[in-house]
């Protein structure tokens, strides 16, 4: 399939998912422009990698579901998904654009009321799309909810798992209070993902299995 016909074939499948994934390719570029005119870090690196880095992986993460949700037979609760997917990105992506202009870490941050504010804030609606997430999985399982079946049924299943088995990942980060396992976060890292290079990083399962 040309990527043409992928982005009609998308937008035909789920509209609201289709321009949301744009909106955050687009907020990419701006915090790219960003990049080059604000030398401001954060724990040790530009502070507009972080949203660079979340827009991308929200842009992947929408267009998946945009696609998925097409094979789901209720085109209502389609809907419903979809908006709650928008919705709990939103929230998040904003936080993380405002803590990057305002020079803080978005994550794991009660170093202040308002930090801690925001950094709860973003864990409700967080917590809230992995909800969402495991009742899509509960939908695909139900054979009569949705209209593939065989290997196709299969693979989509098996991604809708291994996203909850990263957001297990996401909770043990939250419970460590960081990211990096056996040294402080930041330092030295992968370019541009900045995944550790000394020590353990469960950023890195954390993103394979999301985007399972």
């Amino acid at each position: 399939m040309k990527i043409s016909e992928w982005n009609t074939s998308l937008k035909n499948r789920n509209k609201l998912l289709f321009y949301f994934g744009w909106i955050n390719l687009i907020a990419f570029v701006a915090c790219l422009l960003l990049y080059f005119a604000d030398d401001t870090l954060v724990t040790g690196i530009n502070a507009w990698v972080k949203p660079m880095k979340f827009t991308l992986s929200i842009t992947i993460y929408s267009w998946t579901f945009g696609w998925l949700l097409h094979y789901l037979k209720s085109k209502a609760m389609a809907s419903v998904i979809s908006w709650f997917v928008v919705i709990t990105m939103l929230v998040e992506i904003v936080i993380i654009i405002i803590q990057a202009a305002r020079g803080e870490i978005s994550h794991y941050n009660i170093s202040s009321a308002l930090n801690g504010m925001l950094f709860g804030l973003m864990g409700v609606f967080i917590g809230i799309n992995t909800f969402i997430n495991a009742f899509t999985l509960l939908l695909f399982l139900i054979k009569s909810q949705v209209s593939i079946s065989g290997y196709h049924l299969l693979a989509w299943r098996a991604g809708l798992l291994l996203f909850l088995i990263g957001s297990i990942s996401g909770g043990l980060m939250i419970a460590n209070m960081g990211h990096t396992f056996g040294a402080a976060d930041g330092g030295p890292g992968i370019p541009f993902t900045n995944w550790s290079t000394q020590a353990g990083d469960m950023r890195v399962a954390h993103f394979f299995t999301l985007h399972g």
